[in-house]
């Protein structure tokens, strides 16, 4: 399956042609629905062919047909009147969702950028996201680190993908922020983000998600609160302030 949001996250309509399709789901030869995972949602939208449309209402990861590589299951509601395989389809994602999730998903880069400590778990919606950090709570101010998170969304920070091979990631531990949850290897090469020119890095590190191209598309971000989850673990929860 080509994952067309990899090459490019703004694109907002496709076609493609169905695989499979039954209760579980359909499946496509390309895709650019984004399936859950790394604590972003999974894309919703429609499906619509000669005679038919239907809603779809999540996309997740699922288990590789054979020679397909990476595959998204496309779930639409129960009852709904499925394309057989074979079948040409338009793609329409709910842009004004996905958007949302990648302005706040690269909000979230940046909140690694303003806040020490390894990051022990998170999650992005289209209105409040959030991060946890292993970290003494008297380390974190949340004025002083909505400040600085508005301080460099203002600054319009070029946004990149790049790639590192899996060994070149293993020389620098640095870049993976994530206590609990490794980024995939063992396919040769690992999708970094990189906010922030090469002589002027803000952050980089593993993320396989979709994110804004420059970050002053992200908005007015408000620190909502930071509320304690254990010894040492600190919830940081952000919204747009729109």
């Amino acid at each position: 399956m080509t994952l067309l949001f990899r090459d490019d996250a703004y694109l907002q309509e496709a076609e493609a042609t169905v695989i499979s399709s039954d209760t579980d789901g359909i499946r496509l030869d390309q895709t650019l629905f984004y399936p859950n995972g790394g604590g972003q949602p999974g894309d919703t939208g429609t499906l619509t062919w000669e005679g038919g449309q239907i809603t779809i209402t999540d996309a997740r990861k699922a288990v590789p047909l054979p020679e397909q590589g990476s595959d998204v299951q496309h779930v639409v509601a129960e009852g709904s009147a499925l394309p057989p395989p074979g079948t040409r389809v338009k793609l329409v994602l709910d842009w004004p969702r996905r958007h949302r999730h990648m302005r706040m998903h690269t909000a979230l880069h940046l909140l690694c950028a303003v806040v020490p400590g390894a990051v022990t778990g998170g999650q992005v919606s289209a209105d409040r996201s959030r991060l946890d950090f292993d970290v003494p709570s008297a380390s974190l101010d949340k004025e002083q680190i909505e400040a600085r998170l508005n301080e460099l969304i203002a600054a319009d920070h070029p946004v990149r993908e790049r790639l590192i091979s899996d060994a070149d990631l293993e020389e620098r531990p640095e870049l993976v922020r994530t206590m609990s949850v490794k980024p995939p290897t063992g396919g040769g090469s690992v999708r970094l983000l990189q906010i922030g020119p090469d002589d002027a890095l803000v952050d980089l590190q593993p993320c396989g998600g979709t994110h804004v191209a420059r970050t002053g598309e992200i908005g007015p971000i408000s620190i909502v609160k930071i509320e304690n989850k254990g010894k040492q673990n600190r919830r940081v929860i952000l919204a747009f302030k729109e």
